[in-house]
């Protein structure tokens, strides 16, 4: 397959695109660095990248920010950081992606386990996480008909981010970050659709 992964040179994205390249062709995008570049919060900038990488097999996401921070300091703009990023960064790439991809592709976006098991200081994440697995769920039925799949990974606390973060998630067990690249391997390989694929 020719796979392009948005955020593949990040924290999360190298572990998933050295999962996927044992089978796989991998086109990597990042913000500054990787085989190209993009920025996800510009539409003009996701439409130009999927036109000079051309028709793919499987999209995967493993991009996207939001803001954190106490519920009685946050202003519009906290949410509208991670509105315009994590989330519409996302659905933007998957409804241009959708149309770059063969017939049998796949998009992979990802979400968080703050979705459901919210931390102090992360409401914004809840409500971005909560908003894509939406996306993922109502546009399943619907992609069906162009015979493509659509899935979304909910890690917790992964591994790699654990020494840096750990602090904000009392009582959370890392998850190696083999097992949750194995989450992205199993939506793009296999027949799964409208899924939240949850590695915890």
């Amino acid at each position: 397959m020719k796979i392009l992964v948005v955020g593949g040179t990040g924290t999360l994205g190298k572990v998933v695109v050295e999962a996927l390249r044992k089978k796989h062709e991998v086109i990597t995008a990042g913000s500054k660095s990787g085989d190209v570049q993009v920025d996800i919060t510009d539409l003009a900038s996701i439409q130009q990248v999927f036109e000079q990488v051309g028709t793919l097999d499987a999209l995967v996401v493993t991009a996207g920010g939001a803001a954190m921070a106490p519920v009685q300091q946050l202003t519009e703009a906290h949410f509208y950081k991670g509105i315009r990023s994590k989330m519409m960064g996302q659905i933007n790439l998957a409804l241009v992606g959708q149309t770059y991809l063969n017939p049998g592709g796949s998009i992979t976006l990802t979400s968080g386990i703050l979705a459901e098991d919210p931390i102090a200081n992360g409401a914004v994440l809840t409500t971005i996480n909560s908003a894509v697995n939406g996306f993922v769920l109502g546009a399943a039925g619907e992609l069906v008909k162009s015979q493509l799949r659509i899935n979304v990974v909910s890690p917790g606390l992964v591994e790699a981010s654990a020494e840096a973060l750990g602090e904000y998630f009392p009582g959370h067990v890392p998850v190696p970050m083999a097992q949750v690249a194995s989450a992205y391997v199993k939506s793009v390989e296999g027949i799964l659709t409208g899924q939240i694929i949850r590695v915890v």
